[in-house]
């Protein structure tokens, strides 16, 4: 926002909630001043929502409303793959002027190194598994740590790997509970008394699917929930261990930015303007290795980023 109004002149507007404000054409006026000192928050000043334009009745003709009323001459979605198919569709239908911006803690986007978000979800998970390794040996428990992750298991394996856990499960990998157990006693076996498991919110059984709920939302994604408890009452029935689900749930979302989220954030957008000052529309832009470059929407969305099986294999080192 400040090299599109500082160095070339532009208006700034915000819509909040996301695709809802396209859609409802709820503005706010971007400017130096209420935009100042937002770097060191987390969230968003403009607020989201799980708002899908294409799934609402007349949802389209409203967001062609808006963007002709406020004379919009680039939009710039910040998101990851629901955020940005929309956005997607909007210009290759010719609708938008487009450049978007990655931001999901899944790090799921196969385009870029990193999203960001990511890297903070990261810390946060790890900061609770060194305060969960307290009370687990503590008390000589199991703790489960259910992390967010519904079809990639980034936040799961990073964090497990930094925060010394004893077993990762993530959504890549259908787990064998024998063999999750096999792990736990082989560890008291050498007197351990207590284990730390991670584990990804979209992990599941293999030959099975645990969920909370059959609920969906606009994205006609299923609302998961369920493994962490799964994994405490089949870990405790199958080993008498005393153990424990511990869901951190959206407080992976909260809290004050890594200082390398902020550097990337600030570094996307910034290229962003750029690329729509350019002309350069329909383009995402992305990290690789340290370069900020473009990539073509639809090669940013062709496939969900997993999890490296060679870092994976490095995490079952330590395992058990």
């Amino acid at each position: 926002m400040r090299k599109a109004v500082k160095v070339h002149g532009n208006e700034a507007l915000g819509f909040r909630y996301g695709w809802a404000g396209v859609v409802e054409g709820h503005t706010v006026r971007l400017d130096l001043n209420n935009t100042s000192g937002i770097l060191p928050r987390g969230g968003t000043i403009l607020g989201s929502s799980r708002t899908n334009p294409y799934a609402m009745d007349g949802g389209l003709d409203k967001i062609k409303e808006t963007l002709a009323v406020e004379a919009i001459d680039m939009l710039i979605p910040i998101g990851g793959e629901d955020t940005l198919g929309v956005a997607r569709k909007l210009s290759d239908e010719g609708i938008a002027n487009i450049v978007g911006v990655p931001k999901t803690i899944d790090n799921d986007l196969s385009a870029t190194d990193f999203t960001f978000g990511f890297q903070t979800a990261v810390q946060i998970v790890t900061d609770a598994i060194d305060r969960l390794h307290t009370t687990a040996e503590s008390h000589n428990r199991v703790m489960v740590v259910e992390v967010m992750g519904r079809s990639a298991g980034h936040i799961a394996l990073w964090s497990g790997m930094a925060g010394g856990a004893d077993a990762i499960l993530v959504p890549e990998r259908p787990f064998d509970i024998d063999e999750v157990v096999a792990h736990l006693r082989q560890r008291h076996d050498r007197g351990k008394t207590f284990s730390i498991v991670v584990v990804a919110e979209g992990a599941t059984p293999a030959g099975n699917e645990v969920t909370a709920t059959a609920e969906t939302d606009a994205f006609g994604h299923t609302r998961l929930g369920g493994i962490g408890v799964f994994l405490e009452e089949e870990i405790r029935e199958r080993t008498g261990y005393d153990s424990r689900a511990t869901i951190l749930g959206h407080v992976q979302r909260g809290g004050t930015p890594t200082a390398f989220d902020r550097v990337l954030a600030t570094r996307f957008g910034v290229a962003a303007i750029d690329a729509a000052m350019g002309g350069d529309f329909g383009k995402m832009v992305a990290l690789r290795g340290q370069d900020i470059v473009r990539v073509p929407l639809g090669e940013a969305l062709a496939e969900s980023k997993l999890v490296d099986p060679d870092l994976y294999a490095t995490a079952e080192t330590f395992f058990g």
